[in-house]
Parts: C-alpha cells; sequence; structure tokens
C-alpha cells in the first residue's frame, strides 16, 4: 500500500471522518478497513493499516529503555478503528484532545500510513517549516 496527497476533512458532531473514497476502497480490500491511530510527537495523530501498524508496534516494542517515553506516547495512546458501513471512523475524544482536532482536519497521506492534523495547526506548521530554511536542506539533500 502507498497512500499520498492531502484530503481536507471534516470531522462530525460524533468525532468521525470519512474516509477519502480514493484510499478507502484499498484499505477496504488490503485491510478489511481495520486500522489503528496513535499520538505523534508534533501533534498529529498517525493512521495504519492495521497489519502495517502490527509491524511498527513490534518495532517499537523494541526500543531501547532510553526511548520509554515516546514508546509510552506511541503504544500507550495506539486505538484500533474500523471503517464503518458509511466509510467513516471514530476518532475516539482523548485523541482528538490531544492533536487539536476539532472541526476542520486535514489527512496526508505518507506512504505506508497517514498523518491526521488540525488543519489550522498544519498550515501552521508547513509555514513554520518553509520560513526556517530547514526544508529547502532537506529538499537538496533528499530530492536533488
Amino acid at each position: 500500500m502507498g497512500f499520498q496527497g492531502p484530503s481536507s476533512l471534516s470531522i462530525d458532531a460524533k468525532g468521525r471522518i470519512s474516509v477519502p473514497a480514493r484510499h478507502r476502497d484499498e484499505l477496504q480490500t488490503k485491510c478489511e478497513g481495520k486500522l489503528t491511530l496513535t499520538r505523534h510527537p508534533e501533534g498529529c495523530l498517525l493512521l495504519y493499516p492495521r497489519a502495517t501498524w502490527e509491524i511498527k508496534r513490534n518495532e517499537i516494542e523494541a526500543y531501547p529503555p532510553e526511548a520509554r517515553p515516546l514508546k509510552r506516547l506511541l503504544l500507550g495512546n495506539a486505538v484500533d478503528v474500523d471503517i464503518d458501513a458509511s466509510g467513516r471512523i471514530l476518532i475516539p475524544p482523548e485523541l482528538r484532545t490531544a492533536a487539536k482536532l476539532d472541526k476542520d482536519a486535514e489527512l496526508r497521506g505518507m506512504g505506508a500510513y497517514f498523518e491526521l492534523w488540525d488543519a489550522a495547526l498544519l498550515a501552521q506548521r508547513e509555514a513554520k517549516d518553509l520560513e526556517s530554511g530547514e526544508m529547502l536542506r532537506l529538499a537538496n539533500n533528499y530530492l536533488i
């Protein structure tokens, strides 16, 4: 599975998002709509197909003792979710609060997984990253 591209989403009153159709079919086919959500230290949520998460979880479990705070963040906040019959997933309240998700969200395909951001926070983050010059340095190192 390889996911890419942005999707602007709305979070409904019950805390659900609709999985974009272009990803939903592949997720239903490849992992039966079974996903795992967890926190990321940058403030977004990570959304993995369950089989991909299980591999990642094993890697995280093997982190050395000094990585315990990261392990706690990733594993301690991981929640299994399923795509419902209407193509939606429920984001638990604790994770919505942690990622400051309210109404407008942005889902970004990141290859094997997705990042789920509050739309305004992502815009601020990208602007800050571009202003710092770090993005250009990374692009020069990795793209060119």
